[in-house]
C-alpha cells in the first residue's frame, strides 16, 4: 500500500484554511466539534498569521497557537502549518519602506491588503526566516503537524516588482545565465534600436517605456521572476527540512488560469503538489472542463496524487460577478478533483469571514452557520470522502498529452506580435476542453519530458522552442508516436529570436512544410477548408513539399494553400480550428493513435474517468454535468461491472447517475 500523500492524514485529506485568529477564543471548540462533524481529517492553520505569531520586531506570541494545535489535535484532526510569510504585518512594512514592491511604471505599492513586498527584498526573507525558524523548532514535534505549508499563493499579487533592488538582482541573475555582456546582446537582439549595452549597470527591468519593450529582456525577467519566487520558497522549504525532518513541506498552486510561475520548475521543488481552484464565471468553458483542466495540470506537474488544497463551497468574492453554486455542485465539484487524481478536497475557508475584503467569499460553515444548505453538503461530502479512503495513492489513466511551456507562452504574449488574438495558454486550455468533451483524460507535459508512454502527444500552442525539444520530439514521432502541432509554433528559439528559412521554423523537417507568409484573420472573421471545417483567427500561405494535404484553405487571404498537413504520424494545423472541427480532427487522430476514452458512447454531459492502484485495482467515477437522470453502459470491451463506494449499490451492466450526481465504481476484475 502507498505511503499516504499527507502523513498523519488515512485515506484522503478534508478540510480547509482555518483562521481561528479572525474569532474569539470561545469559538474554537465549536469549531472543533463542527469540524467532526462534517468528518474534517486536516485544516490549515496560521497562513495570514504573522502579526498575530509576531506582534512586533523580535517579539514573538505562540500562546494562542499552541492552544489552537492542541484543540485540533484533542479532536484528531490534522494541521497543515503555515509560516504566515505570505502578507508581512504593517509595522514590517512600515520600518522597511525599501521592501514594498514597484510597479513597471515605477510606483510605490503600500501596505494594507497582502503579499506587498518585493521578492528581491533582503529586509522581507530575512525576517521571513526568522519567523520560519521560531515556528519550526517550536512545532516540530507538535502530534498534530502533518504537512508545512509555505506562503500562500506565490505571485497571485506581486509576481514582478521593478525597484532599484529587484534590478540588481535581475543584473546577478544575467550575469549567472549569459556571463558576458557580448553573448547577452546577441540574445536580446539589442543591435535593433540601438540597444546594445556595454555595462551591466545598464541594464534594468523592462519598466514603461515610449512604446515596444524589448522581446528578449521581457521573457527573461519572466523567467527571473518566477526562480526569485522560488528561490524564497526554497529557503523556507529548506530550514524546515533542517529543523523539522520527516514532515513534508508544500506550498499552493494556482493551475488554472494563472501563469506567472514555471510550475514545472516548481514542482521539482515540492515534497507534494498542491493546487488551488476557483471557477472563472466568465469563462466560456464548461465549469467541468475549467476542473479537469486544473487537476490534469496539477497530477501532471505531481507524476501522482496531489492534493486540492484550497476550492469554493459556493461563490468567491473577487471577480465582478461571483456567482454561487447550484445545490450539489459542491460535492460534484470536488469529486471531480479526486476523480483526477487528487487525495482529497481542502477548501477556502472553514469558517466564513465577518470582516475584511474576503467578507463575501463562501465556507465550509457559512454566515448563516449550520444550520444551511451548504454546511449540509459539507458534511455530506466528508461522508464521500471517508467512503473514497481505499482509492487514495492511485494514479490516473491518460494515454495522450498535451505540451505545455511556461517561458514559451510568455515569449508569445510579449507585445508586436502579428496578432494579439494568439492566446497561447487559452488554446491550450481549449484543445483540453475538446479531449474533455470527448471523454479523454489528458496529461499536461513539458516538451522535454520522456513521452514515450503516450499514444499521442498534442502541441497546440509551441512558439518558442530550443534544439533539445525539437530532438525530443523528432525522436518522439520516429519511435512510432502522433504528434499534432499547432499555428504559430517552432518559429522562435528559447530566446525569441526568429528561425530562419521558413516556418515553422523548427518543425520544418518534421512536418514536411514550409511556410513563407502569416495571414492573420480580422475580428470575426472566419475561413472555409476543404474539408469543411472551419478557421479562424490564423491563416499561412504556404506549401507542402514533403507532407499529404489534409485539406487546404477554401477562401481566404491564403486560399488554396495547405491548411491541414500530415507526414507520417506528424499533423500540422496552420489555423485555429473552430471547435466542432477541432473535435473532428482530434477525435480522429487520436482514434487511429489508439487511445479511447474509459467509457465508449457516454451521454452528453456525463464525465467518466479511472483511477488504478499499481496492484490493478481500479475506480471509475462517472459524474453528471446535466440536470437529467443518465444511464451509463459498458461498450465492445465488457459491461461495466461493481460496486459504488459511495452508495454501497452494486451494478452490472447498466449504471444510473442521478442528475447532478456521482458515481465512484469500484470496479470488478476481468
Amino acid at each position: 500500500m502507498a505511503a499516504p500523500l499527507v502523513p498523519r492524514v488515512t485515506g484522503l485529506c478534508y478540510g480547509g484554511d482555518y483562521n481561528p485568529e479572525q474569532w474569539p477564543e470561545s469559538t474554537w471548540a465549536q469549531d472543533a466539534a463542527l469540524m467532526r462533524e462534517a468528518g474534517v481529517t486536516l485544516v490549515t492553520v496560521g497562513v495570514f498569521a504573522w502579526a498575530w505569531l509576531e506582534p512586533a520586531p523580535g517579539r514573538y506570541e505562540f500562546g494562542w497557537l499552541d492552544r489552537v494545535l492542541d484543540t485540533l489535535h484533542e479532536a484528531g484532526i490534522a494541521v497543515d502549518l503555515a509560516t504566515a510569510t505570505a502578507s508581512p504585518p504593517p509595522w514590517f512594512s512600515h520600518a522597511h519602506p525599501e521592501s514594498l514592491p514597484v510597479d513597471s511604471a515605477g510606483r510605490r505599492l503600500w501596505y494594507g491588503s497582502r503579499q506587498a513586498f518585493c521578492p528581491s527584498s533582503p529586509a522581507y526573507r530575512d525576517a521571513a526566516l526568522r519567523l520560519v525558524e521560531r515556528l519550526a523548532r517550536r512545532y516540530r514535534d507538535h502530534p498534530a503537524l502533518a504537512l508545512w505549508h509555505v506562503h500562500n499563493e506565490y505571485g497571485c499579487h506581486n509576481a514582478a516588482c521593478y525597484c532599484e533592488v529587484s534590478a540588481a538582482a535581475f543584473r546577478d541573475w544575467l550575469r549567472a545565465r549569459y556571463r558576458d555582456l557580448d553573448t547577452l546582446n546577441e540574445v536580446w537582439g539589442t543591435a535593433f534600436w540601438s540597444q546594445r549595452y556595454t555595462d551591466w549597470a545598464q541594464i534594468l527591468p523592462p519598466r514603461d517605456t515610449p512604446t515596444f519593450r524589448n522581446p528578449g529582456q521581457v521573457l527573461d525577467f519572466r523567467r527571473f521572476c518566477s526562480d526569485a519566487l522560488l528561490a524564497l520558497f526554497t529557503a523556507e522549504r529548506d530550514l524546515l527540512h533542517e529543523l523539522c525532518p520527516g514532515v513534508p513541506v508544500t506550498t499552493n498552486l494556482m493551475t488554472g488560469q494563472f501563469t506567472e510561475l514555471d510550475y514545472w520548475a516548481w514542482a521539482r521543488e515540492l515534497d507534494v503538489v498542491a493546487n488551488d481552484h476557483y471557477l472563472i464565471g466568465a469563462d466560456a468553458r464548461e465549469p467541468g472542463a475549467q476542473i479537469a483542466f486544473a487537476a490534469d495540470l496539477a497530477r501532471s506537474l505531481a507524476g501522482g496524487p496531489w492534493l486540492l488544497m484550497e476550492h469554493s463551497t459556493g461563490a468567491v468574492n473577487w471577480q465582478p460577478r461571483n456567482l454561487a453554486k447550484a445545490p450539489g455542485q459542491l460535492v460534484r465539484d470536488s469529486l471531480a478533483h479526486v476523480a483526477r487524481g487528487s487525495d482529497g478536497a481542502m477548501f477556502f475557508q472553514w469558517r466564513a469571514s465577518r470582516a475584511g475584503a474576503e467578507k463575501w467569499h463562501s465556507a465550509m460553515l457559512p454566515h448563516t452557520g449550520p444550520d444551511s444548505r451548504i454546511f449540509r453538503e459539507v458534511v455530506a461530502l466528508g461522508g464521500h470522502l471517508r467512503r473514497l479512503g481505499e482509492i487514495a495513492g492511485s494514479g490516473v489513466d491518460s494515454d495522450v498529452a498535451i505540451l505545455l511551456d511556461y517561458p514559451s507562452g510568455w515569449a508569445q504574449e510579449t507585445p508586436a506580435q502579428p496578432s494579439v488574438d494568439l492566446d497561447c495558454f487559452d488554446e491550450i486550455r481549449r484543445w483540453h476542453a475538446a479531449l474533455w468533451r470527448a471523454g479523454i483524460t489528458a496529461d499536461l507535459a513539458h516538451p522535454g519530458a520522456d513521452l514515450s508512454r503516450y499514444r499521442a502527444v498534442l502541441a497546440p500552442a509551441l512558439y518558442a522552442v530550443d534544439d533539445a525539444t525539437v530532438a525530443n520530439l523528432t525522436g518522439y514521432v520516429g519511435r512510432g508516436g502522433t504528434l499534432v502541432i499547432g499555428p504559430f509554433s517552432g518559429v522562435v528559439d528559447e530566446h525569441d529570436r526568429v528561425r530562419l528559412g521558413g516556418y515553422p521554423g523548427a518543425f520544418t523537417d518534421l512536418l514536411g512544410v514550409r511556410i513563407e507568409e502569416f495571414c492573420p484573420l480580422p475580428e470575426g472573421v472566419t475561413v472555409q477548408l476543404t474539408d469543411g471545417s472551419i478557421g479562424h483567427t490564423w491563416t499561412e500561405r504556404g506549401g507542402a513539399p514533403r507532407a499529404e494535404v489534409v485539406a487546404r484553405y477554401a477562401d481566404g487571404p491564403a486560399a488554396h494553400a495547405p491548411a491541414v498537413t500530415r507526414r507520417g504520424d506528424a499533423w500540422y494545423v496552420g489555423t485555429r480550428l473552430d471547435d466542432p472541427s477541432l473535435a473532428r480532427l482530434l477525435g480522429g487522430v487520436l482514434a487511429a493513435a489508439g487511445v479511447a476514452p474509459p467509457v465508449a458512447g457516454l451521454p452528453a454531459g456525463i464525465e467518466a474517468v479511472r483511477r488504478r492502484h499499481a496492484d490493478g485495482r481500479t475506480y471509475l467515477f462517472l459524474l453528471n454535468h446535466t440536470d437529467a437522470d443518465a444511464e451509463v453502459a459498458g461498450d465492445g470491451a465488457g459491461v461495466l461491472a461493481g460496486t459504488d463506494l459511495l452508495t454501497g449499490t452494486a451494478f452490472a451492466g447498466v449504471v444510473p447517475v442521478p442528475a447532478g450526481g456521482v458515481v465512484v465504481l469500484a470496479e470488478e476484475a476481468a
